[in-house]
């Protein structure tokens, strides 16, 4: 090792008499551990690409409207909920005001038939069975399912020995139910049912790939009011965190991309940003896109049987384009999440045809448009990534012409549905793929990483790399099934992996840290 390059470490080993370590990537996953890594007594600096911190959490705003990408609802909202008590080891989860929707999703068919699938799970269960009394005891399994999984906590990779051992044994009990929603997925779980719309709830385009218990656990915490709505959406949180982390003294550099981690003797020394300048750190942590972070950032050197079958044979979630509506119109008699079946097929690109189209109507939080106004979005998966990159960067005058045809087929099918909403759009905002690549650099401009499907289940990727000393993985492409909840566990995990590899006490905590 240069003589140089040694006194450098030497230097960054002893800031405020504690191991250094750099965090790269300022999305949920990277945030959660930097907070954790401070209250363990780590010196912390998190460098992120984006003027802003959050990644794929976040918002914008178009004239007097915000448009929200990630957050629907937050797990552990409710102090009943066990992620509660881990959120406030990151913020004052306190500060937010969480609101809880009667209605999970409302189906709107072509016929004007419309099916509500409700929180309350008594009335949720009523209401299916009005619908289809041919589909009693589906229903009943359906519903009984989910009321007994509203407390199961999902299982945490950060927890070892007896505390770990307790969870599995809470879980027992329904150890039967569990496997068997887990090994089938959504669509298959839905198929049977008789009614043709409450299959449609099921066969939810590529969601409906995922395995049965997510959608189980998801109605069942939001049953059990663990899942509310914080209003503000994704920046509320992250801004409570990531404000945290730096009243804990640890350093958040915005604008900095990372173009390599710097190894040396086969252990992690720092990174080097792409304006030349080089930051040295004893331990390493990437929270950025995993597939970057073996690829290009460790130039593919480094790899494990896990990660190359995870990488080459598993799926990861799809990209999206999401049409953001600024309304001058008063929505709240329309769902909170709605989703249109339609009489033909969608086309969102060469590789993408859509059956139905799901929006969010945030009428319900009034810091997202004036009042008498509504923030209203429209979601499109597509598995067409290099379309939409290829043609903002090749033919940028026919990308700008596309966004515009998808925006007109949206406002089509919201029109039908209802009727003098298009005369009342003040502001039409589009982003695709292509967006995502460029602002967050997510593999395949995927939404949330690996797809919980019932081949890859829950299960999380190791988080360290075999041959790379001091250096950890976190985040959405380590913990499949994405969110915010998968970035803190995945966060929480390498950190206290890194403190049993140090010898540092974990400090976690029932209060956060201010």
């Amino acid at each position: 090792m240069p003589i140089g390059a040694a006194r450098q470490r030497d230097q960054a080993s002893t800031v405020n008499g504690s191991r250094r370590l750099l965090v790269i990537g300022g999305g949920i996953a990277g945030l959660c551990a930097a907070v954790y890594a401070r209250r363990c007594g780590y010196d912390v600096e998190l460098v992120e690409q984006h003027d802003s911190p959050g990644g794929l959490a976040t918002s914008w705003t178009r004239g007097p409207y915000t448009f929200e990408t990630c957050l629907h609802w937050l797990l552990g909202s409710s102090p009943a909920s066990p992620m509660h008590r881990q959120w406030r080891e990151l913020f004052d989860i306190d500060q937010l005001q969480f609101i809880y929707p009667e209605e999970f999703v409302r189906i709107d068919a072509c016929d004007g038939q419309t099916l509500s699938i409700y929180t309350n799970l008594e009335r949720m269960h009523d209401a299916l069975l009005r619908r289809s009394p041919a589909d009693a005891e589906a229903i009943r399994d359906f519903a009984d399912s989910v009321r007994e999984f509203a407390h199961l906590p999902l299982p945490d990779p950060s927890e070892h020995g007896p505390t770990s051992w307790l969870g599995y044994l809470r879980m027992l009990p329904e150890a039967m139910r569990l496997h068997r929603f887990a090994g089938i997925s959504i669509a298959e779980y839905g198929a049977r049912f008789r009614d043709p719309l409450i299959r449609a709830f099921f066969d939810a385009g590529e969601s409906s790939q995922m395995a049965a218990i997510t959608l189980a656990f998801a109605l069942g915490w939001m049953s059990a009011g663990q899942a509310g709505y914080p209003l503000g959406g994704s920046r509320a949180v992250i801004r409570l965190i990531s404000d945290n982390l730096q009243r804990l003294g640890g350093r958040l550099r915005l604008s900095a991309p990372v173009q390599g981690i710097l190894v040396e003797r086969d252990s992690a020394v720092g990174v080097r940003l792409e304006n030349g300048e080089t930051l040295h750190a004893d331990r390493v942590l990437s929270a950025a896109d995993g597939h970057a972070t073996l690829q290009r950032l460790l130039g593919g050197r480094y790899t494990e049987p896990h990660l190359e079958v995870a990488y080459s044979n598993w799926k990861p979630y799809p990209s999206y384009l999401q049409v953001s509506l600024g309304i001058a119109q008063d929505l709240s008699h329309l769902p909170g999440f709605g989703s249109r079946l339609l009489d033909a097929p969608l086309t969102v690109d060469p590789h993408t045809q859509l059956k139905q189209l799901s929006y969010r109507c945030f009428h319900f939080d009034p810091t997202f448009a004036p009042p008498g106004k509504t923030a209203l979005t429209c979601f499109l998966p597509t598995y067409g990534c290099d379309y939409w990159v290829q043609l903002r960067e090749r033919d940028p005058e026919r990308y700008r012409a596309e966004k515009a045809r998808i925006v007109e087929l949206v406002v089509d099918v919201l029109e039908r549905t209802h009727p003098g909403l298009r005369a009342c759009i003040e502001v039409t905002d589009v982003s695709t793929p292509a967006t995502v690549i460029r602002l967050t650099g997510n593999w395949r401009g995927s939404m949330e990483g690996w797809l919980p499907t019932p081949k890859i289940g829950l299960r999380p990727l190791p988080n360290r790399l075999p041959g790379l000393a001091n250096f950890y993985m976190a985040g959405q492409w380590v913990m499949p099934g994405g969110g915010l909840p998968g970035g803190l566990m995945s966060g929480r995990a390498a950190i206290r992996d890194l403190c049993a590899q140090d010898g540092v006490r974990f400090m976690s905590g029932a209060h956060h840290v201010a």
